[in-house]
């Protein structure tokens, strides 16, 4: 296809012959917009999610001496030692890296503000050349160009690798582009292997990634099933696989990794990768000639693999966190991002799902006209692989940026059909506004135009409820806000559990819990404090060394306290009930906080009694069964 000539130039040649520097030229685009846009945040250190603060501390611990192998942190729950957590740090390296090369020139702070801006976007030129490689090698040499438009469209993908977004999801993304650029890739022995070392690079960041990559491993075996002659691609996979997940667990794998967890690339994992990276090269060695036997020989090494796994490692069945019964219910239950797609709202959901099922569709009508040429059995894979990305969704939410990834090459595809034929009928409006409707269509981008046209379900939660719970975090996590809390001296405050993170972050204090399972037991005492009794309050702080009570009114966290206990301490303390044990602390104005000094000497008064009414909210030394009537408002 000539798309242009002029004097000579075409640019269909040059942008097959020179796309990875195009290819590049567009990243740098995306990322001095994405800086420009972000300033803000980047000023400000807006890290968005308990993780990305997470990484950052663990960034910090790193460089300020702690162990390559210790990943444990000592700022939560310090007197009972700290909590590791199951990460590796290979997605420190490159933020550790832009430190430590800007420190010199613009100081520690701005280093970390700066690394935490750019480092998110590095992955993001991983993610485009797989998807570049993909379309080109399944589409057109030229479809690149609309598989980045439709990339950038991804807004549930994109937001991944976004300036402060520096925790690991970005980089498990794009490790997820090259597997499926590997997949198409009609060269076996390198298909093979990208898909390999792609896969061992992802798990050794971290688990999340674990379904799509054995569905990789599976739809390599099946090719290989369907057509002897994949055996090299096969046989470098295994090898690859198998080599890369043990490099990588005796480089990255922390101290506590090394025990038989099931939430990391433990020797649990590393066990069953080297199974089957073992199993799947014998099998390519044997490679019989008939293909029934083919696919008996792997069915019986796939059983023989999940046997073992469940006579070995029974532990490891049931969730991979390997939480308590209890912990899942009151805390992990209440994740949103690991609820179904079908359990969040219609305006939520719909622009999360709208492009994988357009790429579903799209890799299906590829490989139907692909039937009788080469690229079938590469888009073949992909559809496989594109609709197990979609059905991930009816599992958890959190599918999302992953389903959009793999949906844009048959989005592409369908962009590739349809345009073209708008452009070549006769009536101009067809061509011209068909093309662009035919574009926003299977590109997916109509979705956020559509979306306020659409019914809303009702019965879903009230948007005052959830934007008063955002308001609140963002309120609370907010730089300034946190500067408050700097007049008093380093102490350990009790506070939720999703403040946790952000607070060690941004202050010298330190916190009892944050949102990972590894916590589990300070996180269930944190719940147990705010959900039992006010007498009950003081023997699990003086447990965990807490020396300050800190609560954010509205924090979405504190709407299951009162849901599960209406009557517990933390509802006592929002109804204004608060024990004379605990000593207020003046904050500045404005403070979104409430904060105490936590007296151990004094005794516990009586509990409220709550048939009375709760008092009114002025300041006075009027005490109600023992709580003065300082009312705090969160409700």
């Amino acid at each position: 296809m000539k798309l242009g000539t002029s004097g000579g130039f075409r640019l269909d040649q040059e942008l097959d012959r020179n796309w990875l520097t195009w290819g590049l030229l567009c990243w740098v685009a995306v990322v001095l917009w994405f800086l420009w846009d972000r300033q803000g945040n980047i000023y400000w250190l807006a890290l968005g999610d308990t993780d990305d603060n997470m990484r950052l501390m663990q960034v910090r611990a790193w460089l300020g001496g702690q162990g390559w192998y210790d990943l444990t942190n000592y700022r939560l729950d310090p007197a009972l030692g700290g909590f590791n957590i199951h990460w590796s740090r290979i997605v420190d390296l490159p933020i550790a890296g832009l430190i430590l090369l800007l420190q010199p020139f613009i100081g520690t702070a701005a280093a970390e503000k700066w690394a935490c801006g750019i480092a998110p976007l590095l992955p993001l030129s991983i993610a485009m050349l797989g998807v570049g490689l993909t379309v080109r090698r399944l589409v057109a040499p030229i479809s690149w160009p609309i598989a980045f438009i439709v990339l950038m469209g991804c807004t549930s993908t994109l937001m991944m690798f976004a300036p402060m977004r520096i925790d690991h999801h970005g980089w498990q993304l794009a490790c997820l582009a090259m597997t499926v650029a590997g997949l198409a890739d009609p060269a076996r022995a390198r298909g093979g292997a990208t898909v390999g070392l792609s896969s061992a690079v992802s798990l050794n960041i971290g688990l999340e990634m674990l379904p799509y990559c054995l569905m990789a491993g599976a739809i390599i075996a099946l090719r290989w099933i369907w057509d002897r002659e994949d055996v090299r691609r096969m046989q470098v996979y295994g090898l690859t696989l198998a080599a890369g997940c043990s490099g990588g667990f005796a480089a990255f794998a922390s101290y506590a990794n090394m025990a038989m967890r099931c939430d990391a690339l433990t020797p649990v994992w590393l066990t069953v990768m080297l199974a089957a990276g073992g199993s799947l090269f014998a099998l390519a060695w044997i490679n019989p000639a008939n293909r029934w036997v083919r696919l008996g020989l792997a069915a019986l090494v796939g059983a023989a693999i999940a046997g073992g796994f469940a006579g070995l490692f029974p532990q490891c069945l049931g969730r991979p966190e390997g939480v308590s019964p209890e912990l899942q219910r009151v805390w992990l239950d209440n994740v949103r991002e690991a609820r179904p797609i079908y359990r969040h709202a219609f305006d939520a959901a719909f622009p999360i799902a709208a492009l994988p099922v357009i790429g579903v569709i799209g890799a299906a009508v590829a490989t139907w006209r692909a039937r009788h040429g080469d690229a079938l059995v590469g888009w073949a894979a992909i559809t496989l692989f594109t609709a197990f990305a979609g059905l991930m969704l009816l599992w958890q939410i959190r599918a999302g940026p992953a389903a959009q990834l793999l949906s844009v090459p048959g989005s592409t595809a369908l962009v590739w059909i349809i345009v073209p034929w708008c452009l070549r009928q006769r009536w101009m409006a067809v061509r011209i506004i068909g093309s662009v409707l035919a574009f926003l269509l299977v590109s997916g981008l109509f979705a956020g135009f559509a979306l306020k046209y659409l019914p809303r379900d009702a019965a879903k939660p009230s948007k005052a409820g959830v934007n008063r719970s955002n308001q609140a975090s963002a309120a609370c996590a907010r730089a300034t806000s946190m500067n408050m809390l700097r007049a008093i001296p380093p102490s350990v405050l009790f506070t939720h559990v999703d403040l946790g993170p952000r607070l060690i972050t941004m202050t010298a204090h330190s916190g009892i819990a944050g949102p990972y399972h590894r916590n589990g037991r300070a996180i269930l005492d944190v719940h147990h404090a705010f959900g039992g009794t006010a007498a009950g309050f003081r023997p699990i702080a003086r447990a965990h060394g807490a020396q300050y009570l800190l609560i954010c009114p509205n924090l979405a966290e504190t709407t299951v306290y009162r849901a599960r206990a209406p009557q517990g301490f933390y509802a006592q303390l929002a109804r204004g009930y608060v024990p004379d044990w605990l000593i207020p602390v003046q904050l500045p104005k404005g403070a979104p906080y409430r904060l105490w000094r936590i007296d151990y000497a004094m005794p516990n008064g009586p509990e409220p009694d709550w048939k009375r009414p709760a008092p009114s909210a002025t300041p006075s030394a009027d005490r109600h069964s023992g709580f003065p009537n300082g009312l705090i408002a969160d409700s």
